[in-house]
């Protein structure tokens, strides 16, 4: 099989196999005056994101789509020739077929980590309304409100009363919300991409975590905390609404493998409609965890960042097809999960240094085979419901 042949193969079988007519979901034109958008509810005793035409729709998301690794010089003129130094034609003529072939139905987080180091950890620019109009599936868009990521190590923390925040956070929302309010494709807004309330990393240790967790200890405390936090969601929420009436709040893709402050996500849960979480372990700690966190806070879940992996003899790292399969197994057991994103790349770069295809485009075959048919069956029992 020649490396570019698995793309055509796959999009056959996809959608002939079980007939999924979902995928074509999101690929309409946007219309003049949509009515609907994406929601959550329950049916049947399960949470759903519920698409505009009425429809359980179980998110599986793909990140980090950055076109960069393209351009890298031992590709030549691969960007030019093929792409014609077009973003719409690289979108509408590989990434969309791509989506559609290996069975993702929508996109979580299009950032991409370009480098990675003690002074500098820094990610690709978010897409556009227009990308996002070219590509032509369900997405997600996350809003910088904030950088008190956990992989930022430059940015100073916000103080979340200044005026000066509240000032930022509705530039924010005229920016991206305004243009986006109509959109029946997007399904919700994300924050950001786990928040250091309690926390911090090896690089990020010298402005430590937003909140001092050696304050929890006092009931003073802990109010303290949720006071902060029901600002920060506050301010953020209003925002959003101002320019943006219609659409899922995601917020914050909190780090399961670091504390996370109950008092946090109680001053979170009046003013998000999913708690979301990042949590690379194994598929049965993972859906525990969530299981856990849907039980505590009563409102659906999104694994909005994972990946099983196995080293490659070149010090790269590889999906592994078959703990894609057992995590999406495990997730559609739990009737609070509405979807998983999983933490790519579409192309591989030298940061991350995985991705379901390489920079020169050459596909994973053996990955792409275990995620094809994992989103198959994933696709097939949501359309059952």
């Amino acid at each position: 099989m020649k490396p570019t042949d698995i793309s055509v193969l796959s999009r056959r079988q996809f959608l002939v196999a079980g007939g999924l007519a979902a995928l074509a979901f999101g690929i309409r034109p946007v219309r003049a005056a949509a009515q609907r958008y994406f929601s959550v509810s329950q049916r049947n005793g399960r949470w759903w994101f519920i698409t505009p035409e009425g429809k359980p729709f179980f998110s599986i998301g793909l990140n980090h789509i950055d076109p960069s690794p393209l351009r890298f010089t031992s590709n030549g003129d691969l960007w030019e020739r093929k792409y014609g130094n077009s973003m719409e034609r690289w979108l509408k003529k590989s990434v969309a077929p791509d989506l559609r072939a290996w069975g993702f139905n929508s996109i979580g987080w299009t950032q991409e980590v370009v480098t990675r180091g003690p002074t500098n950890h820094r990610h690709s620019r978010g897409f556009t309304f227009e990308e996002y109009q070219w590509l032509g599936v369900p997405y997600c868009h996350q809003l910088p409100f904030a950088d008190f990521h956990q992989w930022e190590t430059e940015t100073r923390h916000p103080s979340f009363a200044s005026p000066e925040f509240a000032e930022w956070c509705d530039y924010v929302a005229r920016e991206h919300c305004a243009r986006m309010k109509d959109d029946p494709k997007l399904i919700g807004y994300f924050y950001i991409d786990c928040p250091t309330w309690i926390h911090t990393t090896q690089f990020s240790t010298w402005k430590g975590p937003l909140f001092d967790p050696e304050k929890l200890k006092a009931q003073s405390g802990r109010k303290e905390l949720f006071d902060l936090a029901t600002q920060y969601y506050r301010v953020t929420h209003d925002a959003i609404r101002r320019y943006d009436k219609n659409h899922l709040i995601l917020g914050d893709r909190y780090e399961a493998n670091r504390p996370i402050a109950d008092e946090v996500m109680e001053a979170a849960k009046p003013f998000v409609d999913v708690f979301c979480f990042q949590h690379f372990s194994k598929p049965e700690a993972v859906a525990q965890n969530l299981a856990r966190w849907h039980e505590k806070t009563v409102k659906p879940v999104l694994l909005a960042d994972y990946a099983v992996t196995v080293k490659a003899s070149d010090g790269s790292q590889r999906h592994s097809g078959a703990g894609y399969a057992e995590m999406l197994r495990r997730l559609r057991e739990l009737p609070g999960c509405i979807g998983a994103h999983l933490c790519g790349a579409y192309l591989r770069n030298e940061c991350r240094k995985r991705g379901l295809r390489d920079a020169a485009e050459h596909p994973d075959e053996e990955a792409l085979r275990g995620i094809i048919e994992a989103n198959r069956e994933t696709n097939g029992w949501m359309n059952k419901q």
